[in-house]
């Protein structure tokens, strides 16, 4: 048997290695346009910023690996240009042959440059390959260049944006949009915005470019951002010219129709990664993916079909996870505004939790954001601090994958010591908090607007005395009891303490004593003051 695979990057490296793990007899061989394989894409930031200095460890496995260990021809400048499914060849630039009995497209995607007026007359570099990152770092040495905009605010616009700060570039980010990393909802990506901010990024959101001079840019909004270049993030676009000329179902965007087994509408053409359509594990719709992790498994189940193996691809959830200065954030799963999009109920809920237990030092909050519905299914999540965030998420996105529940959460079973985690991990937490609401125990609110409310802070004095919600009134917590007469059984009353406990603590006193309409603040005053204070 004899299989192509056209693109090396992490679905067609992928799919080739097992390939060959399962059998050693298949004459497998991979094409790839540019003069490079398998590199690791994700770290190309940090490759330029000089986090990671050598360039030998951006390569994943060389060539030379995958010839002497796994027998795999790989032909590097090699671009395909035409595909023959009737004659089962494909055929490169340089009219080269080469017969197929499985095809594999694993094209990937090209970064978007925008066709802006002037854009010619400053220099201007994309992010996808190693020679890319080896150019800018080039441009950036030889011309001793002191300024960069970056245009775009996903994962590789704000992960530049941070090295090339790093290296002492003072760097502006452009975005169209309200808010950096779209797979945040933007009630969470504020304290992204400020570390940005407070790391030196200059930050130009819901604005676009006019023009580019030889000096910088001209935005929409006639502000003048200086700049010796810039780097284009703003999206990519499926490679996948060949794959439609000969006949591939495609959608409108572009991207290449798969099913469960990765096959295209083309009997024995498969397709990976980037440049295809994968259903979205939550809502079941179409959408694409520039995730490794997802892409590495396709490869990996396109050989095992080959071989026989049959199963299906269950979807892709959307798992992620950034590092900004010395914040993370992390989510899985469909955030509020996909939800809407595809007119799925959802609630949510948010708490304000500890990386590691308080008492042992240098414990740091954790803020935490589930969505779900009636049922007790988990939506997607969102998590944002200075460490923890990574195995919160990844504890989420297990228990979404295999379908398990908002009581899941509450029983999980999880690794404690003071040092790493709580007694009550925050991921019980959730689950606790969540299941207090549905058995109607306390109602959250996640509100800014405070109109014909009584604001009631339970914190002890000094810190109501050193900042508060405006127009709150306080009665600590210990005073509760004793001072409930204070307070309104005609109005409602939303209650907040540090984080989120005390204040349903307190509510649960009030309204058995009473209180018909009490509220506890979701997240209690550090979330307020973090993600909510700075968009009012």
């Amino acid at each position: 048997m004899k299989v192509v695979i056209i693109g090396g990057g992490a679905s067609g490296a992928s799919c080739a290695a097992r390939l060959r793990r399962l059998d050693d007899s298949i004459e497998i061989t991979i094409l790839e346009k540019t003069s490079e394989t398998s590199i690791a894409s994700c770290g190309l930031p940090y490759f330029i910023g000089e986090v990671i200095e050598d360039k030998d460890d951006m390569q994943v496995a060389k060539p030379e690996v995958f010839k002497k260990l796994f027998n795999i021809d790989i032909y590097l400048n090699s671009e395909v240009v035409e595909i023959h499914p009737q004659e089962k060849f494909v055929l490169t630039s340089d009219q080269k042959k080469y017969a197929y009995d499985k095809l594999v497209v694993a094209t990937g995607a090209q970064p978007v440059v925008l066709d802006i007026l002037g854009k010619e007359k400053l220099k201007s570099f994309v992010v996808k390959n190693l020679s890319d990152a080896d150019a800018i770092k080039g441009y950036i040495k030889s011309t001793q260049a002191k300024a960069c905009a970056v245009i775009g605010g996903g994962f590789i616009g704000v992960e530049v944006a941070e090295n090339l700060c790093h290296l002492g570039i003072k760097t502006a980010l452009i975005e169209r949009s309200e808010q950096v990393l779209p797979p945040l909802d933007l009630d969470m990506i504020l304290p992204i915005h400020k570390e940005m901010k407070d790391n030196g990024i200059e930050l130009f959101l819901s604005d676009g470019i006019k023009e580019i001079t030889s000096s910088g840019l001209i935005l929409s909004s006639d502000k003048e951002v200086p700049a010796d270049f810039v780097i284009w993030a703003v999206g990519t676009r499926p490679n996948t010219s060949i794959a439609q000329m000969a006949g591939v179902k495609t959608t409108d965007r572009g991207f290449m129709i798969t099913d469960d087994f990765m096959q295209t509408s083309i009997e024995d053409i498969y397709a990976c990664g980037d440049n295809i359509v994968t259903k979205d594990f939550v809502s079941g719709a179409n959408s694409g993916s520039s995730l490794a992790g997802p892409a590495n498994r396709e490869g990996r189940l396109i050989a095992d079909h080959i071989k026989n193996h049959l199963y299906p691809y269950m979807g892709t959830q959307g798992t992620g996870i950034i590092k900004v200065f010395d914040l993370t954030t992390a989510f899985t799963g469909n955030n509020e505004k996909q939800l809407k999009q595809q007119h799925i109920s959802y609630k949510k809920m948010i708490i304000t939790g500890s990386s590691h237990a308080g008492y042992y030092p240098g414990s740091s909050p954790l803020f935490l954001k589930v969505l779900y519905n009636d049922n007790g299914d988990i939506l997607g999540a969102q998590a944002i601090g200075k460490e923890g965030v990574d195995k919160r998420i990844d504890v989420l996105a297990t228990v979404m994958r295999l379908k398990g529940k908002i009581s899941d959460l509450r029983d999980a079973e999880l690794c404690y010591a003071p040092p790493y985690s709580s007694a009550k991990d925050p991921i019980n937490i959730m689950g606790m908090a969540i299941e207090n609401v549905q058995r109607g125990l306390f109602q959250p609110y996640f509100d800014s607007n405070f109109a014909d409310k009584v604001i009631l802070d339970v914190r002890p004095n000094q810190m109501y005395e050193k900042e508060h919600i405006e127009g709150a009134i306080n009665i600590p917590s210990g005073q509760i009891r004793n001072r409930m007469n204070e307070l309104p059984k005609d109005k409602p009353i939303v209650v907040y303490c540090v984080k989120g406990y005390t204040s349903y603590v307190v509510c649960r006193i009030l309204e058995q004593n009473g209180f018909n309409n009490v509220m506890s603040y979701a997240g209690g005053w550090l979330y307020y003051k973090n993600f909510v204070k700075e968009n009012m």
